[in-house]
């Protein structure tokens, strides 16, 4: 992709609107415009970090039998009067009057949903335990949206619904789901995951358990020991596996699981037929991931004081190509070629050739940006027919020749 036809508005000045250090970068480097206070637009930069994201979680709830769905965004309000949720949302629940007189909400989350689409097909435990999920948006009507996509009124989340015919299998799947949330955060590029026993909140249930990264942004605290690299709930004072003293510190919650049991089924009379003909509430878990919220979080986890730095499971592209002269018409000529041997390769390549930038500038978009490598087109090319290649992540350097072009991939794999 050519950086002069993507949507792609950095920006050299801090913005002034900015509340933290990943909602300062996510609107810096160009991965999002806000359009009205907590709603925001995803230009191509964010959009690309958020469909690698999406996929990484994809594969995971596939991995464990998940089948994917796509619910409505629009919900009949019944539903939640029903399970009696219409009151413990108040009015962070959006909702409206058609025309035809029904009344409807935008979907803040989607139990309600889930167990009526279940209703219809599961009858026997011979079909359970089942697992569907979705990635879709959700709306909530804060008070006071935050931090960008931390805590905006349009957002986008992975949730997933487990049923079973029992206690025994739930938990199963619980504990498969928290090892595949450890997993789908290690591969966005999060360490050192918190994950705590949780209070249960307007979802209900009798067990849930939470997954937080120390984060400016964060609106929760726990307890940090520097020495393990290990969080506690905020009731410890020193470390329970070192002894060291704790500290206080903000985190961001990425993603909550919980144990629903029979809450909804009982009440939105979700029932199935056991082995003995005897008739059952069907058990259910739920579990959820912050997925925009997740850009906020990575970025605040990867960066430094030229930019973001992104992992490269979720990097936007693979490689930025910098040509630093457009006017000179060897280098020109040389970057458009290596453009499409780069492209051969299959590497994904956002090539700078906008002539109009300075080398400078050029330079900062790439740090700023946080795409993996940096491959420069300068003088070094013209002097000594060397291509630069950096490593964003650790800033190191290699030159290499035109003949070496075609083993990039190779070269860059071993940075």
């Amino acid at each position: 992709m050519f950086w002069s036809k993507c949507l792609l508005p950095t920006l050299k000045e801090d913005p002034q609107e900015a509340q933290s250090l990943g909602h300062k970068l996510s609107l810096k480097a160009g991965l999002v415009k806000i359009l009205a206070s907590g709603i925001y637009s995803y230009l191509p930069l964010g959009y690309r970090v958020l469909k690698k994201i999406e996929n990484i979680i994809r594969e995971e709830m596939v991995s464990l039998g998940g089948c994917e769905v796509l619910l409505p965004a629009l919900q009949p309000l019944d539903l939640w009067i029903n399970s009696g949720r219409d009151v413990v949302l108040g009015e962070t629940m959006i909702r409206f009057i058609d025309r035809r007189g029904r009344r409807l909400c935008l979907g803040p989350t989607h139990e309600e949903v889930v167990v009526d689409l279940l209703k219809g097909f599961v009858s026997s435990y011979k079909q359970l335990p089942l697992i569907v999920f979705q990635i879709q948006t959700k709306f909530r009507d804060e008070v006071r949206p935050r931090f960008g996509l931390v805590r905006s009124c349009e957002f986008i989340m992975k949730d997933a619904y487990s049923f079973h015919k029992d206690g025994e299998s739930l938990n199963e799947v619980y504990q498969k789901m928290h090892q595949s949330y450890l997993t789908i955060f290690a591969r966005c590029g999060l360490k050192n995951v918190i994950s705590l026993e949780a209070d249960t909140g307007i979802m209900g249930g009798s067990e849930s358990t939470e997954y937080m990264v120390l984060s400016e942004s964060g609106e929760d605290k726990v307890k940090w020991c520097n020495s393990c690299k290990k969080g506690f709930s905020l009731n410890v004072e020193s470390c329970p596996l070192c002894k060291d003293k704790l500290q206080e510190k903000s985190a961001l919650e990425v993603g909550h699981i919980f144990k629903l049991g029979v809450k909804y089924s009982k009440t939105l009379e979700l029932y199935f037929l056991d082995k003995d003909g005897s008739r059952k509430p069907v058990v259910m878990g739920c579990y959820g991931i912050g997925v925009s919220r997740l850009i906020i979080a990575i970025i605040e986890c990867n960066c430094d004081s030229k930019g973001i730095i992104w992992p490269k499971e979720v990097a936007p592209f693979d490689v930025v190509l910098s040509c630093l002269d457009l006017s000179n018409q060897r280098l020109k000529e040389a970057s458009f070629h290596l453009y499409s041997k780069l492209r051969e390769q299959n590497i994904d390549v956002l090539f700078d050739e906008r002539p109009e930038i300075s080398a400078g500038a050029k330079l900062r978009d790439a740090q700023l940006i946080g795409v993996p490598f940096i491959v420069i087109m300068g003088k070094k090319f013209l002097e000594k027919g060397e291509i630069e290649v950096e490593c964003r992540s650790t800033g190191e350097k290699v030159f290499i020749k035109e003949e070496q072009i075609s083993n990039l991939s190779n070269i860059l794999n071993k940075l």
